[in-house]
């Protein structure tokens, strides 16, 4: 099934557009919303890949699963995920599957034969458990929201504006079949090559029994929007959608009924596996259970709040519900007991990370948030920081000495790497968005006052005992800051700004860089050499300490949000909707990598980039095991779709 993006627009940091975007400026890119779908294409160049740490197996948000047997199971999500398991979701195994397209229907016959739908009209088949996907014609380029087989040969997928297409020769040609309407069609069950039901927005329930030639609208006596659909046989089907609407027939369809759910969350999917037994799953982490067909259905415990977007059972008793940041719930019991599959040591926005050296890295982000690793993000821990405000900036020298920065103000400091956080005082109640240390005593942090309507830059040369202003010239939010020693560093902002000290802030000088876009981060290697980005994708580069600062081609429009030189020549820029761009040669040359993800991406330190949704990624050149699965913290709330 379909559902909305909800995304908050690309802010402006230059003076014009402070007022209307307050409220996102302090992410420095484009938020993601609670669900959503990224359709851009991305194509690495290297060997090297991007592997998830947080959260596992994967956290893109998954729409569809089918399990043929108890042990043998697929899912598929955001981004083009498909994720395979064979010992019952005990383990789950990221597949290839060839697009980044948002995957929100998968459908299998046996456990090699299946097929995944999504997107721009994607379908892609497989004969080998997924070991290899192979993209098929569908015909459309209307997106695809479910699939159902009936066998190997015999399937239909059904989508936006009516879409439906259907194959009888396992995919090898799609034809598309008249619907007769053109709102969506969120879900398709078939019970055999001739009988099948499709349903849609406003209750429109439709229905062939000639394997689709012909489809016929049923009264659905409601106008609620229905979102899935599971038929046991030719007669018996449950159909869930908003409001806890629950419809039941025991006469394919001729008549439904109205259920009692129990519940008004959003249903999203049903399965059952015979006429009795059947589960429905939808927002807040909800799950309804019936063992009569319906007659009444029982709330059941999930132990998540993430929304359930994909649920299926093979039995009465073994089932497989997924759904937001790639929450994996399994019950062997029918449902009275449900045990995650997936983990996430935060699911909560990471805002910025720094890696001193290839193991040790922190990251901080919404919530006061601090991540700490000492194996290079094989495992991630939480730290107490002291603090409910989001962090935006961070910044180790060492192991053990950092400070990180955010909103009202807010400075923290450690000097045992993080095992004990303390409030240092700012100053100011404004937020602050970035922030570099040279040394243990010596660092620079920078933000906007809103009240002067002027930049902020507050300096210490004692650790953060104090912290003492310095005036920047400046009329734009600062959000960047890179020092290469206690009195060299360069700052960057909105509106293009850009400003230079040599002599520890006491006097900062701007610097021409040719642009207007917002910048939003800006990383130096020594006193010359440095690279800027933001907006649009713009990269600029300076070799002489930002005399002079020329464009480079980044290969994306995209936010680029973070930048991480590990010395003059490797660098990687990262951005919104999980582009990541990496150069060898100090920029004159970048190759777009596939991140794994559509996330926005906020930050990146050496190799390590992190995001939405606790997103952490880590580039690697040869694969390594799987690190220890954790377990999930209570979430935040996250929005119910909208009609």
């Amino acid at each position: 099934m379909k559902v909305t993006n909800l995304r908050i627009p690309v802010f402006m940091l230059s003076l014009a557009g402070i007022c209307a975007t307050c409220l996102a400026i302090h992410t420095g890119y484009a938020r993601s919303g609670a669900i959503r779908r990224s359709n851009h294409d991305r194509v690495g160049s290297t060997g090297a890949h991007w592997v998830w740490q947080n959260p596992l197996p994967q956290g893109n948000t998954l729409y569809g699963v089918f399990f043929t047997d108890t042990n043998t199971g697929t899912a598929t999500g955001d981004n083009g995920t498909i994720i395979r398991t064979t010992d019952g979701g005990n383990s789950w195994v990221i597949q290839s599957s060839g697009t980044t397209n948002t995957l929100y229907g998968v459908s299998f016959t046996d456990v090699n034969r299946g097929a995944a739908v999504g997107a721009s009209g994607a379908i892609l088949r497989t004969t080998d458990g997924g070991n290899n996907w192979v993209a098929q014609t569908s015909g459309t380029t209307n997106g695809l929201l479910a699939v159902s087989f009936t066998d190997a040969n015999t399937g239909t997928a059904v989508g936006e504006n009516g879409t439906i297409v259907r194959t009888t020769d396992g995919g090898n040609t799609w034809v598309s079949q008249t619907s007769g309407t053109t709102n969506n069609l969120n879900a398709v069950s078939f019970t055999d090559a001739n009988n099948g039901t499709a349903v849609s927005w406003y209750g429109i329930i439709l229905r062939t029994t000639d394997g689709g030639a012909n489809w016929v609208s049923q009264t659905s006596g409601t106008e609620s929007f229905l979102y899935g659909v599971s038929f046991t046989d030719a007669n018996n089907g449950t159909a869930v959608g908003e409001g806890g609407t629950i419809l039941r027939t025991t006469d394919g369809g001729s008549n439904w009924v109205s259920q009692t759910s129990g519940t008004k969350s959003f249903l999203w999917s049903v399965s059952f596996t015979d006429a009795n037994n059947g589960t429905a799953i939808g927002s807040d982490g909800t799950i309804v259970r019936t063992t009569n067909g319906g007659n009444t259905w029982i709330n059941r415990t999930s132990g998540t709040a993430n929304t359930l977007i994909g649920v299926s059972f093979t039995d009465a008793n073994n089932g497989t519900t997924v759904g937001l940041v790639g929450t994996t719930l399994r019950t062997t019991d029918g449902g009275n007991n449900w045990v995650s599959q997936s983990s996430a040591v935060t699911t909560n926005s990471l805002e910025d990370v720094s890696f001193t050296d290839a193991n040790n890295g922190t990251a901080v982000g919404d919530g006061g948030t601090v991540l700490r690793t000492t194996n290079g993000g094989n495992t991630w821990i939480n730290q107490t920081s002291g603090t409910t405000n989001t962090l935006l900036g961070v910044s180790f020298t060492d192991a053990n000495n950092g400070t990180a920065v955010g909103f009202s103000g807010t400075i923290l400091r450690t000097t045992d790497g993080g095992n004990n956080w303390g409030p240092q005082v700012s100053g100011t109640v404004s937020d602050l968005w970035g922030v570099s240390f040279t040394d243990a005593n010596n660092g620079t942090a920078v933000g906007f006052d809103f009240n002067t309507v002027t930049g902020l830059i507050l300096r210490t040369t004692n650790g953060g005992s104090t912290w003492t202003s310095q005036s920047s010239g400046a009329f734009s939010p600062l959000v960047g800051v890179s020092f290469t020693d206690a009195n060299t560093g360069t700052v960057v902002g909105g509106a293009g700004i850009i400003l230079r000290t040599t002599d520890g802030g006491n006097n900062w000088g701007p610097q021409a860089s040719g642009t207007e876009s917002d910048l939003l981060r800006v990383s130096f290697t020594d006193a010359n050499n440095g690279t800027a980005v933001g907006q649009f994708g713009t990269i600029l580069r300076t070799t002489d300490g930002g005399s002079h600062w020329l464009p480079q081609q980044s290969g994306t429009t995209e936010l680029l949000a973070g930048v991480s030189f590990t010395d003059g020549d490797h660098g990687i820029a990262v951005g919104a909707l999980g582009t990541i761009v990496r150069t060898t040669d100090g920029g004159n040359t970048w190759v777009n990598e596939t991140s794994g993800t559509g996330y926005d991406l906020s930050r990146v330190s050496l190799s390590t980039a992190v995001g939405y949704g606790g997103t952490i990624l880590r580039r690697e050149l040869t694969p390594r095991p799987t690190p220890t699965p954790r377990p999930i913290p209570s979430p935040r709330p996250r929005p119910t779709p909208p009609r």
